[in-house]
Order: C-alpha cells, then sequence, then structure tokens
C-alpha cells in the first residue's frame, strides 16, 4: 500500500501560509502555518495530524489483536497528545501519550492492557516515532 499527503507554502516561517493536503481528499488545501502551530491559532499543524494518524493506526491495530484473541470491541476511542520541544538542534516531536478508552466485552482488565501494550509496539506509527511513546487504558464495563 502507497499513499501520499502533499503541502504548499507561500512567505517566511511567520508571515507565511501553507496548506496541507491527502490523497484521499480528506483533507484538501486545509490551512496551516505559524500561528496555528506555536500559538493556538485556528489551523493545523504537523503535530496535530501525526496524533490522528497515531491514534487511528494504534485503535485500528488493537481491533485486529483483538480479533486475533476472540473479542471484539464496541466500542473504542483513543486519543494522541504529541509533544513538541526545543532541543538543542531545533525542534523535536519528544513524546506521545495514548489514552485508550474501550468497552469490550468478556475483556479481563490485565487481558486488555496487554493486548493494547502489543497494539502500542506493533503498530506502524508506532515503529515509524522516534520518541517516547506512553499509554493510559480505561476498559469499561
Amino acid at each position: 500500500m502507497k499513499t501520499q499527503g502533499s503541502a504548499v507554502w507561500s512567505g517566511g516561517i511567520k508571515d507565511g501560509k501553507g496548506a496541507i493536503s491527502t490523497k484521499s481528499g480528506a483533507l484538501k488545501d486545509y490551512p496551516y502555518g505559524f500561528a496555528s502551530r506555536f500559538e493556538g491559532k485556528p489551523g493545523t499543524n504537523p503535530e496535530e495530524l501525526i496524533g490522528a494518524a497515531h491514534a487511528g493506526c494504534f485503535t485500528m491495530a488493537l481491533s485486529l489483536i483483538l480479533g486475533e484473541a476472540k473479542l471484539t470491541a464496541e466500542r473504542m476511542e483513543t486519543t494522541a497528545d504529541v509533544t513538541l520541544d526545543k532541543v538543542a538542534d531545533g525542534f523535536s516531536i519528544t513524546s506521545v501519550h495514548l489514552t485508550l478508552k474501550a468497552k469490550i466485552p468478556g475483556a479481563t482488565k490485565e487481558q486488555f492492557e496487554e493486548l493494547a501494550g502489543k497494539a502500542k509496539a506493533g503498530c506502524p506509527v508506532s515503529k515509524l516515532l522516534n520518541a517516547e511513546i506512553t499509554l493510559d487504558t480505561t476498559l469499561e464495563s
């Protein structure tokens, strides 16, 4: 499988403007820039998109692992908090913290945490990121 995302940019770092698009069209010329990345202004930023991609990848991987254990989630909700820090040579994504809330009939807390840990380690986006990745889980009844 191969896909793509793209970005265009015009101007300097602080006064410039960019737009991000995805091959599927889920994002089409969606605005981003310095203000949306570092000042909390409207628009997206690469770290937010990485967070969404990581949450989606991890949750999908867990669905596969649950199926192998003969379990099916009624609902799973994952957030990925991505930390961008100033480091000696610029900026770096230093950590991602995944928070998962799930309702999985028949799963024990221990089994759930073990399978979620396997998904955290095995999802392709986790493997891509060179950052500390942590996970909190909540199994709802």
